[in-house]
């Protein structure tokens, strides 16, 4: 497949997430499939996953966690075996009721037309703002994207 099939690929992965199915989305994974993302203490879905059902594993806890209010691609790069997404969301969290916007960028790697890793990038201080009501040190909501 060339950069853009696999562009037009990522982007259906997206319009399924979006749509809510995710069985669907995971049809683009390969088994040996990993989701690489930063930790961060208070975010149930931090970290990396390895494998077919630990990235779906991923998209559960995500959206058991939090719910996106907005989740908008700015920019999609493709060369290669590589594809790059830029965009922007604001989540809910379930367990706060605290929103947080967030800039990400997920660098996708395809290999016969299914992603085999995705290094994700996110603001992860507003996520932990998000989700500890406990800390007042974190208390102040995220500082709203500007454009």
């Amino acid at each position: 497949m060339d950069a853009q099939d696999n562009k037009r690929l990522v982007l259906e992965g997206y319009r399924l997430f979006q749509s809510g199915d995710i069985p669907g989305m995971m049809a683009y994974a390969h088994d040996d499939a990993a989701w690489i993302a930063p930790d961060a203490e208070a975010v149930p879905f931090g970290g990396s996953f390895h494998g077919k059902a630990e990235v779906g594993r991923f998209f559960s806890e995500l959206l058991t966690a939090m719910q996106p209010t907005r989740f908008v691609i700015k920019d999609v790069i493709a060369e290669n075996d590589k594809v790059v997404v830029l965009g922007e969301a604001v989540w809910m969290v379930r367990s706060t009721g605290r929103t947080y916007d967030s800039q990400w960028v997920h660098v996708f790697t395809m290999r016969d037309g299914k992603f085999t890793r995705v290094e994700s990038l996110y603001d992860t201080a507003s996520a932990e703002r998000a989700f500890r009501p406990d800390r007042p040190d974190l208390m102040a909501s995220a500082t709203a994207l500007r454009h």
